[in-house]
């Protein structure tokens, strides 16, 4: 019996940490060769993204209401006649109405701890954490339909060490320089105001060292965390970076990568990035973080929205040449052995195998 096919549907106009892991995802399930096909959004930024060549179909996806997106959505499953469907956030999920216990099983994927109402008509849902699948049940979705997978992390793609001195130098970022990196969208959850003001609470140099700081993202809150840099004297170690499709130079380049989210971010993608790129991590210790991080061991863990904390966790790791080591050695381990990607890539396909057999 060959493998189920599988309709991937995503609804959304901007680039989020949702939409960065449907292009991961659709480049893992094109090199594991699965039977796959991609619906985005009319005009999404997803347009023209690196895919893995699968199959592209665009629908408006005007609004979570819109009777034409709706009809559309219909027809394109039909006429594709897949055996899974999975729909990613509320819009897509709430415009796919599907038969239960017929083809195609809808499955909807949720990374956040969103309202339920436009999800519970799917028929099986996949939790990026543990404690998101906990909270589905107790929400009150039947537990024997809600299917645990954590992301996968990409094993680190080495670039020409000449590319990122280029890069480095375009920055302006001196030589002796550490580069601490921060990843995410500029909006509050990411909590990058509270590394801002970490930053201006820690002093030029640590190890007789500069500090730069390279932000790497956009999103509404730009303006405003452009402003309280200036306002705090520190727009000269920040790099506003923009954001990247590959961040991979700027993993490659960073001695610490800090993730200063607060208590809503579910899971964290950056965690198991910086483990992958083998590059020590400052956390703050939101849900996500006290499900997958182990302080001391391979994060240096702070509470949340802490600036003074995320300040002295990034003081203590940059002047403890042994406490990063560990935490390096530590944090690969884990990233190998828990959230590979052909690991978590077999979880999913089986899950298909399950849902269509």
């Amino acid at each position: 019996m060959s493998d189920p096919s599988t309709l991937q549907m995503v609804a959304s106009k901007a680039l989020g940490g949702a939409e960065r892991w449907f292009i991961r995802f659709s480049q893992a399930l094109a090199d594991c060769g699965a039977a796959a096909q991609l619906a985005i959004r009319d005009g999404s930024a997803l347009d023209g993204m690196d895919l893995g060549g699968l199959p592209v179909h665009t629908l408006p996806y005007r609004t979570t209401w819109d009777p034409w997106s709706r009809r559309a959505t219909t027809r394109l499953i039909q006429q594709l006649r897949p055996d899974i469907v999975q729909t990613y956030m509320g819009r897509a999920t709430r415009l796919t109405h599907l038969p239960l216990g017929e083809r195609p099983v809808h499955v909807s994927r949720l990374g956040g701890y969103y309202a339920l109402g436009p999800y519970r008509h799917a028929h099986a849902w996949i939790g990026n954490t543990k404690g998101l699948c906990d909270w589905m049940v107790r929400q009150g979705l039947p537990a024997e339909r809600i299917y645990h997978i954590y992301n996968f992390a990409d094993a680190a793609r080495p670039v020409a060490p000449e590319a990122v001195a280029e890069r480095r130098q375009a920055h302006g970022i001196p030589e002796d320089a550490w580069v601490l990196l921060t990843l995410g969208r500029f909006v509050a959850v990411k909590g990058q105001a509270y590394l801002i003001e970490a930053l201006s609470r820690l002093p030029e140099r640590i190890a007789d060292r500069p500090l730069r700081l390279v932000m790497v993202g956009d999103g509404p809150l730009g303006p405003k965390l452009q402003a309280q840099a200036e306002q705090l004297g520190q727009s000269h170690r920040i790099l506003w970076a923009g954001w990247q499709p590959d961040p991979a130079p700027y993993l490659q380049m960073a001695d610490l990568v800090v993730f200063p989210s607060l208590d809503a971010e579910t899971l964290g993608n950056v965690i198991l990035e910086a483990w992958a790129w083998g590059k020590p991590l400052v956390t703050a210790r939101f849900r996500g973080a006290r499900e997958l991080a182990r302080h001391g061991e391979d994060a240096f863990c702070v509470s949340c929205e802490d600036a003074i904390g995320l300040a002295s966790g990034i003081r203590q790791t940059l002047s403890d040449p042994a406490l990063m080591v560990s935490m390096v050695s530590r944090g690969r381990e884990r990233v190998e052995r828990e959230f590979g990607r052909q690991a978590i890539m077999d979880r999913y396909l089986e899950l298909y195998r399950c849902l269509a057999g």
